[in-house]
């Protein structure tokens, strides 16, 4: 079985829409698009793993899709990570679509669960999203995701579509890998760890044994 590994920028508070561009996805009247664009260094540049496709199959929403399909197919080509994009096997998550054009693209059929979870069940590539914010909370909700790779961005942008959206399915996750950028970038690499683990600051009650003890000891004190 392979696994289904996100990679995805936010803000410090969990935005992630159109971190690329102001017209990337101005959807519900989005006005902050190209967030992410100052904090860009040399470290995230050496680290572009999971965003260039490379050794990987994508597993795209519609929107990531299109802004891609838009813009990867016309870029030179000797750019790195326009061509492993555009080589790369891609798998289009939509109701709407009825085709797609991108170089070795295909749209997943039927329910998107099930037709991950069977692409999942193959041998081959692991599986890469990209992106995809209503497709990665469809798969949380579902448990297939099996690792996430968040870059959190030093800004906060007080609205937008989020990562983990009110509803998000409850559950642990483990620290795999982080680093920092030099402008603040943090890199971070988690993977499930199951249920949430609860527990509490307060003191419990003292057991009837318990406060006997603690009289008796007064009164010997005393």
């Amino acid at each position: 079985m392979r696994k289904i590994v996100v990679l995805t920028f936010v803000s410090l508070d969990g935005v992630m829409q159109a971190p690329g561009g102001p017209d990337e996805d101005p959807t519900g009247g989005f006005a902050l698009g190209g967030w992410s664009f100052p904090f860009w260094d040399d470290v995230p540049d050496r680290d572009m793993r999971g965003l260039d496709g490379k050794d990987r199959e994508l597993v795209l929403g519609r929107r990531t899709y299109e802004i891609f399909e838009a813009y990867w197919p016309y870029q030179a080509a000797d750019n790195p990570i326009a061509r492993t994009l555009n080589a790369a096997k891609k798998h289009v998550a939509s109701r709407t679509l009825k085709k797609v054009a991108w170089n070795n693209s295909a749209l997943l059929r039927g329910d998107v669960v099930a037709a991950v979870a069977a692409l999942k069940s193959e041998a081959g590539l692991d599986l890469q999203i990209i992106g995809s914010g209503n497709l990665i909370q469809t798969l949380q909700a579902a448990s297939l995701i099996d690792e996430y790779n968040v870059w959190t961005f030093p800004v906060v942008l007080g609205r937008g579509k989020r990562l983990f959206e009110a509803g998000a399915k409850p559950g642990a996750l483990r620290l795999a890998t982080s680093q920092t950028s030099a402008t603040g970038v943090v890199m971070s690499t988690y993977v499930p760890a199951g249920d949430v683990r609860l527990g509490s600051f307060a003191q419990p009650e003292p057991s009837e044994k318990e406060v006997a003890r603690r009289a008796k000891h007064a009164r010997e004190a005393g």
